[in-house]
């Protein structure tokens, strides 16, 4: 089988499905052959996806905060649709503040989301995969995970909690046959990147992008030596891969796609 359909007959799960990274993975899992069930927190039918893959695209809200909701949806889902092959945790929030001004309530909410959602979504979905022996599932985390970030003390917390929830899940259903990774992009051009560029300092995309490229010595942070920021797409493709059976024995892996800016430190 082609590469372009090597996801024929498999149903995948979306989190965050609505925009940014989990569009671009929505559209990347349904060219290449999948049934996508894409979730956020309101989203309607048909949703915001190409005529080409709109056929293979069913779209349902969902609060990854909520566990009993997932319960729910990931259970529904397997009873209308099948067994889920794939789930792809995408929703997660950023909430942008130096640490001795950072609320209680931001805190929490970021973890809600980035974490306790990512573990919210991966039970469900694992505890039906052992049980069938295979599966896999590939959370989008952030190279904020991996190294020091001013001012984003809560996202890059809840995300390094989440690569290692990963890992130790990864862990624990390896003898099942279930594959868990995850995907730490850097700065990719999203709604969520761009709310950061206007609450800095307001300037146009164009130089917002050339300083990212360029890195900040007064923030303590390194540019982009591949000399471009990421398009959703490129994110998507890193997904797909560790989804797909070309990633057949890779588990417990952290794949960074930042073009080298955090020097992989």
């Amino acid at each position: 089988m082609s590469v372009d359909q090597e996801l024929a007959g498999r149903l995948a799960l979306v989190t965050g499905a609505g925009r940014g990274i989990g569009l671009a993975v929505v559209h990347a899992l349904a060219e290449r052959g999948a049934r996508v069930v894409a979730t956020d927190l309101d989203i309607e039918e048909p949703g915001p996806y190409a005529e080409t893959v709109q056929e293979q695209v069913v779209t349902r809200p969902l609060d990854v905060t909520d566990p009993e909701a997932v319960e729910a949806l990931v259970g529904e889902t397997e009873d209308a649709l099948g067994p889920l092959d794939i789930v792809v945790n995408v929703a997660g929030i950023l909430r942008g503040s130096p640490v001795v001004e950072l609320s209680d309530e931001d805190w929490a909410a970021t973890f809600a989301v980035n974490t306790s959602g990512v573990m919210h979504v991966s039970r469900a979905a694992t505890r039906r995969m052992v049980r069938r022996g295979s599966g896999s599932v590939v959370t989008v985390a952030s190279n904020a995970g991996g190294i020091p970030r001013a001012g984003m003390s809560a996202y890059a917390a809840s995300k390094a909690a989440t690569v290692m929830f990963t890992k130790c899940l990864g862990l624990e259903v390896a003898a099942d046959g279930v594959r868990c990774n995850t995907v730490s992009p850097g700065s990719t051009l999203t709604d969520m990147q761009r709310g950061m560029w206007a609450a800095a300092d307001g300037k146009d995309e164009r130089a917002a992008v050339r300083g990212v490229i360029e890195g900040d010595l007064a923030s303590h942070r390194t540019g982009i030596p591949l000399g471009r920021i990421a398009d959703p797409a490129d994110i998507a493709d890193a997904v797909v891969f560790l989804a797909s059976d070309r990633a057949r024995h890779i588990t417990m892996h952290d794949l960074y796609v930042d073009g080298g800016a955090t020097l992989r430190a």
